[in-house]
């Protein structure tokens, strides 16, 4: 939407308005979400750039602080909704955190399984727009196939596919079937000569290399003071990782290297993420290997007081009745404290701080949602740079709308 301007006669010695107020957003097809941008430009040069924060604000803290521990999952689904399972994971750990309850080997190698896939789901996607948005549609279409077929292994796991609401506080709902594992041998068979040929086509494209290098690039000592994690900090160069700084379900047991750039520009956004997504295929491949040493009946632990019983108990014994009303309605004893867990989301650093005074809901829950951050950024990322510039950023930082501002 453009301010028009008036043609008017202007007071002498008065200094006639030169730019133009575009409003990028928050219906513009170029945002990939709920976010608006009031740009001061002029001609298509980025002259300034405001954000408008708290636009899609949707109370989640304040909703998970009015209901039980087990009802909060569903929210966390609605964050980075293009990588939900690792929201789902993130905040059943930090409950099991609060209460003390260690995970067995095989459910903690089950949930690496499914946050690496949530993360290659997530990268494909921002790799692929990114070449949407400098004008190759191909790779998109192309990788979109496999994006569907890590959604058909979430469906067969726990019969969702976008918000997943995968995995319960102890483990999982279900064993994975034979169909799941016989999916993920299928994905990690064929995505990676798609994601092969996806690169050939875009990663030495003259024109792709031409839209995106020096294109929204920030430095390390910068980018660490605005608080970025994730791909946008280590395509700045520098290599931290939550997977790495702070172990959790025991990636400790795994062998990965950690992809870093050098510029912090759009192109080694693209690079790094594209990294990432071998990396998580060889993470998978050893969680596979390292299941076939373990029990294969074994899904979840045993915590009879927080984790859900059977289904088909809860229809015919009064025991498993009376446990399910009591988890699902938060009438099961929660420990006060106080706990911060962060898991490696596929956009950053995704963190969990929970206070418990010992009651059926949590006292106080906070997100830290890496888009939030970003966003904080991307004012300073675009400004002097061309409009068409501009998009392609935001599509580099991976921002979601629905994981911005809860």
């Amino acid at each position: 939407m453009l301010d028009q301007k008036q043609h008017i006669k202007l007071p002498e010695g008065s200094i006639e308005k030169n730019t133009t107020t575009l409003n990028l957003g928050p219906t513009h097809p170029a945002t990939h979400g709920v976010f608006q941008n009031i740009l001061e430009i002029d001609g298509e040069r980025v002259v300034s750039a405001v954000s408008t924060v708290g636009y899609i604000h949707r109370a989640f803290e304040k909703i998970a602080e009015r209901r039980p521990y087990y009802q909060v999952t569903p929210l966390t689904d609605r964050l980075n909704y293009c990588s939900a399972p690792i929201n789902n994971m993130g905040w059943i750990m930090t409950v099991e955190k609060l209460l003390g309850l260690e995970m067995p080997k095989r459910v903690d190698y089950l949930r690496v399984i499914i946050m690496e896939l949530a993360r290659i789901a997530d990268h494909l996607i921002c790799s692929a727009v990114m070449g949407v948005d400098t004008g190759a549609l191909t790779g998109f279409v192309y990788l979109m196939t496999y994006r569907e077929l890590i959604y058909e292994i979430y469906e067969e796991i726990c019969g969702s596919r976008l918000t997943t609401n995968i995995g319960r506080i102890g483990g999982f709902e279900r064993n994975f079937t034979p169909a799941a594992f016989e999916k993920i041998e299928r994905f990690l068979k064929e995505y990676p000569a798609a994601l092969t040929e996806f690169e050939t086509l875009l990663t030495r494209n003259r024109i792709f290399m031409e839209r995106t290098q020096g294109v929204g690039a920030i430095s390390a000592e910068r980018a660490m003071s605005y608080g970025f994690t994730g791909p946008n900090l280590r395509a700045a160069g520098v290599d931290y990782d939550v997977r790495i700084a702070n172990p959790y379900c025991s990636y400790q047991d795994f062998d990965f290297s950690i992809p870093v750039g050098t510029t912090g520009d759009c192109y080694d956004r693209y690079q790094v993420r594209n990294a990432e997504m071998w990396e998580s295929i060889s993470i998978i491949r050893q969680a596979m290997e390292k299941l076939k040493g373990l029990p294969d009946d074994v899904y979840h632990a045993d915590v009879p007081a927080y984790y859900l019983p059977e289904k088909k108990d809860v229809y015919t014994k009064m025991e498993a009745l009376i446990y399910h009303f009591k988890i699902v309605m938060g009438e099961t004893e929660i420990l006060p404290g106080e706990v911060y867990h962060s898991v490696e989301g596929a956009n950053g650093e995704l963190g969990f701080y929970l206070i418990s005074d010992g009651g059926r809901s949590p006292y106080r829950l906070h997100f830290r949602r890496p888009c939030f951050i970003y966003y904080q950024a991307y004012p300073e990322l675009i400004k002097g740079s061309m409009l068409s510039d501009a998009i392609v950023c935001m599509s580099s930082l991976n921002l979601i709308a629905g994981e911005l501002d809860a």
